[in-house]
């Protein structure tokens, strides 16, 4: 039903400088495959094989990286390090990746605009590939494709954080209208503790219908300057339904040093 997945990838990463200097955060290696690898991976398990991705300057190892490398493999070919390559081939086989930039760092309500032109008139997923998630079971974006089977409306991950880093999130209220759905009433964008309405922070994953294009057109920038993707489904949500679901499976911010290097640990731990 969603075949569509949009990937903003244009940030400058400086919270890992200096080695964002160059290299995309996005291909921030986890063992030994890079963060929005494991992002593609998720999307393709819920379905969605058209993969969009939002780039900037200096991006361009991302597009390198789902791509073949004639010269790589016919190097390893035959060798026993030729099943290395096997999950990116398979991940090259099964998508349609397209790419766009957005020239100026405007927040990521203008990255998700910036995909209308790859995205279309249909419903699709956003993956923050920074926000690594696991699950024993289904993948976060699958558990939430099935949710849009039967609502029909945007959805946004959420999970519950801390009181004291509520400010690094936008945070929703709203009504539980089945186990662990909300019914959103409410959004702030980054709030301080005690301006809170929650403690339910939305993560890296949304399903987002093509009506937030026209919305986010007319949406002003916000916190910090940027047109924040929150206000404009806060706008949405006052006009229809929008709803946060409490997901099954664990996020590591892989946006900070101290999350990027749990999931590493929690990888190699588990022996992936």
């Amino acid at each position: 039903m969603i075949r569509k997945c949009l990937f903003p990838a244009a940030g400058y990463g400086t919270r890992f400088l200096p080695v964002t200097k160059a290299m995309p955060k996005e291909m921030l290696p986890l063992l030994t495959k890079p963060l929005i690898q494991y992002g593609v991976e998720e999307a393709v398990e819920a379905g969605m094989n058209v993969i969009s991705i939002i780039t900037g300057r200096g991006k361009r190892a991302i597009e390198d990286h789902f791509d073949i490398s004639y010269e790589l493999e016919n190097q390893i070919k035959g060798s026993t390090k030729e099943h290395l390559l096997d999950d990116i081939r398979d991940l090259i086989g099964k998508c349609t990746f397209s790419y766009t930039r957005q020239v100026e760092m405007k927040g990521l309500g203008d990255a998700i605009l910036k995909g209308e032109i790859l995205i279309g008139n249909e419903p699709f997923g956003v993956v923050l590939a920074d926000d690594y998630c696991v699950n024993d079971g289904d993948g976060v974006l699958l558990q939430m494709s099935k949710i849009y089977k039967k609502y029909k409306c945007p959805i946004v991950a959420i999970m519950e954080v801390d009181e004291e880093n509520i400010s690094k999130y936008g945070v929703i209220d709203g009504n539980e209208i089945e186990k662990d759905l909300f019914m959103v009433s409410n959004m702030v964008e980054k709030p301080s503790a005690k301006d809170a309405p929650s403690n339910l922070a939305i993560i890296g994953r949304y399903i987002l219908t093509p009506e937030i294009f026209d919305i986010l057109r007319d949406t002003k920038p916000g916190k910090n300057g940027e047109i924040q993707i929150t206000d404009a489904l806060m706008t949405y949500a006052k006009r229809n339904m929008v709803i946060a679901y409490r997901f099954k499976g664990k996020r590591f911010d892989c946006g900070s040093v101290d999350g990027y290097i749990e999931a590493t640990n929690y990888l190699w731990n588990k022996g992936s």
